[in-house]
């Protein structure tokens, strides 16, 4: 055949394989640079999702750390804050058979110093000494220990009646104040701090029991003077050296709480996974809570070890108690509510558990349901309106929860405790009446039935 100028067969090679060779070099090249760049770059970068679980969990920590800080905060506020508050915790002292106890041993040892036991018949008026025979015989034995029995019967009398109670009241109503300047000062008339100890003076207590005794016969009890003598409310050894942290921790009280919740929530929303973190956190909550329980036990005993043997330790263990009360109350408060709200985020998680509670729930409402569907229970437009706003009504009763909690005075571990089964029976109603509008178009026409707007076909 002519020749055509048309190319050859190795020069048609050559200019087909050309543009695949010079692709091929690039590629090459490119691989190259990119192990080259590998090889003189540094190490890798920490991923960041490293970083913000680091920093979730140090937040999350120190909001833990907090925990046990903040509620002996808001115990200092409220207690030596609030006055009503003070006096609701120690009234109940008034009634308690230890304090009497003490109190009348402290009042009859007082009295007794006054009492000339050898000439008390015969300074006696003539016609009072029978009445006074009369009363001392009751107790038989020696003159000095019927005369001790006697007074400290009558003194228990006081100590047990109304007298009394107001009495307490009113006195720790005024030791309010000197708890408050236990810290910073020294209190002053019926109220205060000797060698480091609040104490109320039992005077008025020592003129009802001196008016009794003289209205029984023992007129002699009238010439007894004023007496002044120390019932000690609260020791602790070193107030002067402790008053500027405890002074800090009531200025803190409302703040400390907010700022452990604060960083305990922004640690939780910090977190790659939010749902696991909240059920950590708030154990962790629980937990930090529990070790200030325990601290309050410990420390109980070491408090009590470490008064001297003139007080009463029986009245010393009724005080320590009454005045830790509503701290402890908060702390189990506060481990119950950390568990609830861990259960509650678990529950409501993917795990193949928490999925199974969830699915037998969910059946259980179903099997209710129906059984009221075949009863003839129609809940009307409510079911349809309940299934379409499922999610926002859900968010509604949380957020009402949440609400009754906040504004509860001084909730306590049984008040989380009915919030939350509240909210349970609250939710188990939104899912029956969202179950009637999915088991309506489900299950309706299987029965035979037709629902509304709808024809048999």
């Amino acid at each position: 055949m002519p020749d055509n100028g048309a190319p050859g067969p190795d020069e048609g090679s050559e200019h087909a394989r050309a543009p695949g060779a010079d692709d091929g070099r690039a590629e090459l090249d490119q691989l190259r640079s990119r192990i080259a760049a590998l090889e003189t770059a540094g190490p890798p970068r920490a991923h960041p999702h490293r970083t913000r679980s680091f920093f979730a969990a140090l937040l999350i920590v120190i909001g833990c750390v907090l925990v046990p800080l903040a509620l002996v905060a808001a115990w200092t506020s409220q207690e030596v804050g609030n006055t009503d508050r003070y006096v609701d915790t120690v009234a109940p002292l008034a009634s308690d058979p230890d304090i009497q106890t003490a109190a009348a041993n402290r009042v009859t040892n007082a009295l007794m110093e006054h009492i000339d036991v050898p000439t008390l018949l015969e300074d006696a008026a003539p016609a009072d000494r029978p009445l006074l025979e009369k009363a001392l015989g009751k107790v038989g034995g020696a003159i000095e220990n019927a005369v001790r029995s006697f007074v400290h019967d009558k003194a228990e009398e006081i100590l047990a009646s109304e007298t009394f109670a107001k009495i307490w009241t009113d006195a720790n109503r005024r030791v309010h104040a000197a708890v408050d300047k236990a810290l910073t000062g020294s209190g002053d008339g019926a109220v205060k701090i000797n060698n480091n100890s609040v104490t109320i003076d039992l005077a008025p207590v020592i003129d009802q029991v001196k008016q009794r005794l003289v209205d029984d016969g023992m007129t002699v009890a009238a010439r007894i003077p004023e007496i002044h003598t120390d019932f000690t409310i609260l020791r602790a050894d070193h107030i002067g050296k402790v008053k500027t942290a405890f002074r800090l921790l009531q200025i803190a009280g409302f703040w400390l709480p907010v700022l452990a919740v604060v960083l305990v929530a922004a640690g939780v929303l910090l977190a790659v996974n939010r749902r696991r973190t909240l059920v950590i956190a708030a154990l962790g909550v629980a937990f930090a809570a529990l070790v200030l329980g325990f601290g309050l036990t410990v420390f109980r005993v070491v408090y009590l070890n470490a008064l001297p043997d003139s007080v009463s330790q029986p009245a010393a263990e009724s005080v320590y108690d009454a005045l830790t009360r509503f701290l402890r109350t908060s702390v189990r408060m506060v481990a119950v509510l950390g568990v609830v709200i861990a259960l509650a985020a678990w529950l409501s998680g993917p795990g193949r558990a928490a999925t199974l509670v969830r699915g037998l729930w969910h059946s259980g409402i179903t099997a209710v349901r129906s059984t009221a569907d075949r009863a003839g229970l129609r809940t009307g437009p409510v079911g349809p309106f309940v299934r379409l706003h499922h999610k926002w009504i859900i968010w509604v009763l949380v957020a009402a929860a949440v609400l009754a909690f906040i504004l509860w005075s001084y909730p306590t571990g049984w008040v989380v405790v009915g919030i939350a089964l509240v909210w349970l029976f609250a939710m188990a109603v939104v899912d029956f009446l969202a179950a009637d509008a999915h088991e309506g178009e489900a299950d309706g026409p299987r029965r035979g039935a037709n629902p509304p707007g709808l024809s048999a076909s």
